[in-house]
């Protein structure tokens, strides 16, 4: 591994770890990290130069969509409307593999919200290095999937060798399955499927 690679246990993470991980995104860097599903980039919310960046990274226009990695359903809650019968599913769903697009607040800012859903998309990640790492930064991280062409890249070395010298850290905590999330829209009380992923789909879908 290179010079910008921390490597993380996958079950017991390293705080101090975390924690310097949580400093790069913090100062502006943009990192590679795991999650439940693949690994992503991330960087801060409030972070317009970090963003673009990881816009070139992807090869990305400006309506691409980023989603919001969150801790837990409180912090969900600043960010996007969430009405009972979305609460409730997210509850039963959370944390796991799952992007939720929802209403955005005024918490959002405008630039990420989908300019003709007004919505964001959001997730809560059951991956004990990302949550270390969000639970370090004690904010968001503003991130999309690490992807070679359209493939979601799911360790560590193939996001090295695809985007190393583009980012400021690779956060090293093992092998992903490498899997798209399920996409699923909440607006008001319903529930629509957006894409089949690595969340199973239960009877709540149409």
């Amino acid at each position: 591994m290179s010079a910008n690679t921390l490597i993380l246990h996958p079950v017991n993470p390293q705080s101090r770890l975390a924690a310097q991980a949580a400093r790069t995104v913090a100062a502006g860097g943009v990192i590679a990290y795991p999650t439940d599903s693949s690994y992503a980039l991330g960087c801060r919310l409030s972070d317009k130069t970090a963003a673009a960046r990881m816009r070139r990274l992807r090869d990305a226009d400006r309506h691409h969509p980023f989603t919001l990695v969150c801790r837990d359903l409180s912090e969900i809650a600043t960010y996007a409307h969430v009405d009972n019968p979305a609460y409730r599913l997210l509850r039963s769903l959370t944390p796991g593999p799952y992007t939720f697009v929802l209403p955005a607040t005024r918490e959002v800012p405008r630039r990420l919200v989908h300019p003709k859903r007004k919505a964001i998309g959001i997730r809560v990640p059951d991956n004990a290095v990302a949550r270390a790492l969000l639970a370090a930064l004690d904010e968001p991280l503003m991130s999309t999937t690490v992807v070679d062409g359209t493939e979601p890249l799911g360790d560590a070395l193939a996001v090295e060798e695809a985007y190393g010298g583009g980012v400021d850290l690779i956060v090293d905590g093992g092998p992903t399955p490498g899997e798209p999330t399920t996409v699923i829209e909440l607006k008001d009380g319903g529930v629509r499927l957006l894409r089949e992923g690595r969340g199973p789909v239960g009877d709540w879908a149409y």
